[in-house]
């Protein structure tokens, strides 16, 4: 199977305009309009990833565009950057279930006995340091990065990755501020190479039935949007360590704001919010738990609570004029999750059974670049989140509401996106504890 040269198209950041108003961002939900779902028309005054005035270039070395060298079995070559624990447990595995098109070539850690470790385990050749990124890269034997080390790290890899003209998916969030996340843009833009957040509820069974229920207007007109997000954070994680921007809102927070705005379809105009340091060590440098209120055009509301030091919820509830849907086990990627749909009294519960999240975006992000074509959770949509959650750390520190100015979307996860794959068996890991205390 071919693979393509990079695309000359990609990611244009300044995009046309659509000529109409989306229904769906002035709140109204039709099931006529289902065959235009996933385009909407951001507010007036929305912008784009646009550079500054006079900035032509990204910032880094102009990257030398170079047709992909195919692997021997046709597929898309990943080398993994970073070896933490959502690394080993989730992504690692996920290459089996994806192997239809992807491939996983090289690993790369600053832990000899991961590298050691995991390299027997996948076999794996190709290994090395964070400083061994730039010879791996120009190497040819990678084709793509999964970019999973800590937040505040993934514009080196990205930015490494556009110089050798390597496609890059990366980890949510997509950087820990917004004018990394741009800089991300840029440079992949200039190197013409293909830039994906790691969204994968945007292939999630139930997450894309929650989208298509409110679409069909099974609730009526979506209003109340209303999320938690918790779990007990074991002292010491990277999550608790600010200089790797970690923090509830941003490790946890962002999928509440994620799935307010594809469920609602639009992007929010103003925030409001609160912030928690609490009163444990463990969180001297990070939130504890932030809870925001969003505004979305309609006077549709978005409200959520994302906490480090709770029990652990995961779950979202949309109230609408003639029912409710509840998901719980919204955000998890080991568990089963539960839909609960309510209308006149009458409620309909449907379980959806635990299945490979990471194997499907892989997937799809490679059929992306065989296909030479964007993807839909794109380098913007990331950006989208990272100025939302900036504005609400900013509400936080004022003690009063802020005024939002959305970027233009024009893409929107729907049913068409789901992927099934088995379930990932649970693997041991090598000096990565999870998350959890």
């Amino acid at each position: 199977m071919p693979l393509p040269a990079r695309s000359p198209q990609h990611a244009a950041l300044e995009r046309p305009g659509l000529s109409r108003k989306s229904k769906v961002e002035a709140g109204a939900f039709s099931k006529s309009d289902a065959s235009a779902l996933g385009t909407v028309v951001a507010p007036q005054g929305a912008c784009r990833a646009e550079r500054p005035s006079g900035d032509s270039r990204s910032g880094t070395a102009s990257a030398m565009p170079k047709a992909m060298a195919k692997s021997s079995k046709g597929k898309v070559r990943y080398a993994v950057v970073g070896l933490g624990n959502i690394a080993q447990v989730a992504v690692l595995p996920a290459f089996e279930h994806a192997s239809e098109n992807s491939e996983l070539v090289a690993l790369l850690s600053s832990d000899p006995k991961k590298l050691s470790v995991l390299s027997e385990r996948y076999s794996v050749r190709v290994t090395g340091s964070y400083e061994d990124l730039d010879r791996i890269l120009a190497s040819g034997e990678v084709d793509a990065i999964y970019v999973a080390t800590p937040n505040s790290k993934h514009r080196i890899a990205v930015e490494s990755a556009a110089r050798a003209g390597v496609h890059v998916l990366c980890e949510k969030p997509l950087a820990s501020t917004s004018e990394d996340c741009r800089r991300m843009l840029w440079a992949a833009a200039d190197a013409k190479i293909k830039l994906m957040t790691a969204y994968r509820l945007h292939f999630e069974q139930a997450n894309l039935r929650a989208i298509q229920r409110l679409w069909d207007g099974e609730i009526g007109e979506p209003r109340i949007f209303s999320s938690v997000f918790c779990q007990q954070v074991r002292d010491g994680d990277i999550r608790t360590q600010a200089e790797l921007g970690g923090g509830a809102l941003f490790d946890m927070g962002i999928y509440c704001v994620n799935a307010a705005r594809y469920l609602f379809q639009a992007e929010p105009l103003e925030v409001s919010a609160f912030r928690a340091q609490g009163t444990e060590r463990r969180f001297g440098d990070t939130d504890e738990m932030t809870s925001a209120l969003l505004r979305f055009p309609g006077d549709r509301i978005a409200q959520f609570t994302a906490s480090q030091g709770a029990a652990g919820v995961s779950e979202f509830r949309v109230i609408g004029t003639k029912g409710d849907l509840r998901l719980d086990g919204a955000f998890g990627y080991h568990e089963e999750s539960r839909e609960f749909l309510t209308i006149d009294g009458k409620t309909k519960e449907t379980t959806t059974s635990a299945h490979d999240q990471f194997a499907a975006e892989l997937a799809y992000f490679s059929q992306c670049i065989v296909d030479d074509r964007e993807p839909e959770p794109s380098g913007e949509e990331g950006l989208a989140d990272v100025q939302i959650l900036e504005a609400i750390v900013q509400a936080a520190n004022l003690g009063h509401k802020v005024a939002l100015t959305p970027l233009e979307r024009e893409q929107r996860p729907n049913q068409g996106m789901e992927m099934r794959k088995p379930a990932t068996p649970k693997v041991e890991t090598v000096n990565a504890p999870g998350p959890s205390k």
